[in-house]
């Protein structure tokens, strides 16, 4: 044999024995996307996801199935500047370019109820797992009277298989917490805005609902324009819609990046502080980035979002703070820990699949594994997906802007 031969065969020969010693060859790249919305005033809640799901991937060392796969995670925007929020050509452009890519197995997102709506049908096609860290829209799974349209969640699923789950309570759920809340505070007038967006107007009707049923006066229930430069004649109608006075308080129904900041600095300007005439918002407000743009009048605010206070969470929530902390550093952000559990749903749903000896790269099987499962220990507790893909855990958080940041209430239920 040639000497040259012998000098090309050795190393290869070596490199097999230390793959051998560090474990098998990996077979293959299993690529998971997130579409959150990263540019605008929704960037420190989305980042907070993207953050948690990025500490799965890491604490896994980018590897399942004993190694044999790597994992790669790719933090999508599906929002632009041109619109300083999510935008429906970026979060169908995402949606298409992850089918496109067939080492993408499992699609993260959305964190707008709107933009799920336009990508659910095209992962449906594809058969790929959609998992949401905050949609709440109820129509996206199931039906609810009053709320949804005629033709939901049907429209979202072409193929007739469900291929969507969620790890949020949603807005049926949502819309009683925040009137008990209010009844708890002594509100008995409420005047109602939302956004125009399919979230904010499917959490308004769900606050006008359980508000009529609680006997709670709603003294006004309308939409505003999230493009307007201020607010003002609008607060000061609300300043005299209750008998030619002020409600006791104002509930927004929508998102940070639509204004929310402007409504609420004329909000105080005209009706006084949040002490006098409460503000109250949804999961959409809960976030930095309602102090960030609303400054010194989001004090007092009020706000609600799916999940439970950290007091409240169980031995692997508050290990997922601990972990968090070292590594991004605090949070005040909820839905931190709802990003690190939609990546871990993924993570069991490989494993799984590599266990039972099948192929965790055909989407169809990760799809079915992530929609079978029933009593999963996780960061949030022991909960299962229902038949419709949506989780069996009803709490929420209620918190209020103290000092520039957001104190935490306490779990509340329906």
């Amino acid at each position: 044999m040639p000497k040259r031969f012998h000098v090309f065969v050795i190393p290869a020969i070596i490199a097999g024995l230390i793959i051998s010693a560090c474990g098998e060859r990996e077979v293959g790249t299993l690529k998971i996307v997130s579409s959150l919305p990263l540019t605008g005033s929704a960037r420190p809640q989305s980042l907070a996801i993207a953050n948690g799901m990025q500490l799965r991937v890491e604490q896994a060392r980018n590897k399942a199935c004993d190694g044999k796969y790597r994992v790669v995670y790719e933090s999508w925007d599906d929002a632009s500047a041109a619109l300083g929020k999510w935008d429906p050509d970026v979060e169908i452009a995402n949606a298409n370019n992850a089918v496109d890519d067939p080492s993408v197995i499992a699609y993260l997102g959305t964190f707008n109820s709107g933009a799920a709506g336009l990508s659910m049908p095209i992962l449906n096609l594809a058969g790929m797992a959609m998992i949401s860290p905050g949609n709440t829209y109820p129509g996206l799974t199931h039906k609810v009277e009053g709320v949804t349209k005629s033709d939901e969640p049907y429209v979202y699923f072409p193929t007739g298989v469900r291929n969507y789950a969620r790890l949020v309570a949603t807005d049926d759920l949502q819309g009683p917490v925040i009137v008990n809340f209010m009844v708890s505070q002594g509100i008995k007038t409420v005047f109602i805005l939302n956004d125009g967006e399919v979230y904010g107007k499917g959490v308004a009707e769900a606050v006008s609902i359980s508000s009529k049923k609680a006997g709670v006066e709603i003294v006004g229930d309308e939409p505003f324009d999230p493009q307007a430069s201020n607010y003002l004649d609008l607060m000061k109608t609300i300043s005299t819609s209750n008998n030619g006075g002020a409600p006791d308080a104002i509930f927004f129904g929508g998102i940070v990046e639509n204004n929310a900041g402007q409504l609420l600095k004329d909000k105080v300007a005209v009706l006084g502080d949040n002490q006098k005439v409460k503000f109250i918002g949804p999961d959409g407000i809960y976030t930095e980035g309602l102090v960030e743009t609303a400054g010194a009048a989001a004090e007092g605010a009020f706000a609600t979002i799916p999940g439970l206070a950290l007091a409240d969470l169980g031995e692997a929530g508050q290990k997922f703070y601990a972990d968090y902390t070292k590594r991004f550093g605090e949070t005040t952000e909820p839905y931190a820990i709802v990003g690190y559990e939609t990546m871990n749903v993924v993570f069991h749903a490989i494993e799984k699949v590599c266990a039972a000896g099948g192929d965790p790269l055909d989407r169809q099987t990760i799809r079915d594994t992530v929609f079978a499962i029933r009593e999963f220990d996780g960061a949030l507790g022991v909960w299962s997906f229902d038949s419709n893909g949506d989780i069996t855990i009803p709490y929420f958080l209620v918190g209020q802007v103290q000092n520039g940041k957001f104190f935490q209430f306490g779990t509340y239920t329906p």
